[in-house]
């Protein structure tokens, strides 16, 4: 099994490490330059699914911790 960690950060993107494959809808990947992505939560990225720091110009506060 790959060795994927996921990182929710606070009011702010999924940090994804690891060797991952990343698919849109139509099964089509996308080219990955490196072992480590951002991936958008916020829904107001440019460059979806990645993560541009729209958050935080957005003020995009996440309802999710650790304790939930």
């Amino acid at each position: 099994m790959a060795d994927v960690k996921v990182n929710v950060r606070p009011n702010g993107p999924l940090i994804i490490e690891g060797p991952i494959s990343l698919l849109d809808s139509e099964g089509n990947a996308f080219t990955l330059e490196q072992e480590r992505v951002a991936l958008c939560r916020c829904g107001q990225s440019a460059k979806k699914p990645f993560c541009d720091a729209a958050h935080r110009s957005a003020g995009f506060e996440s309802t999710v911790s650790a304790n939930s």
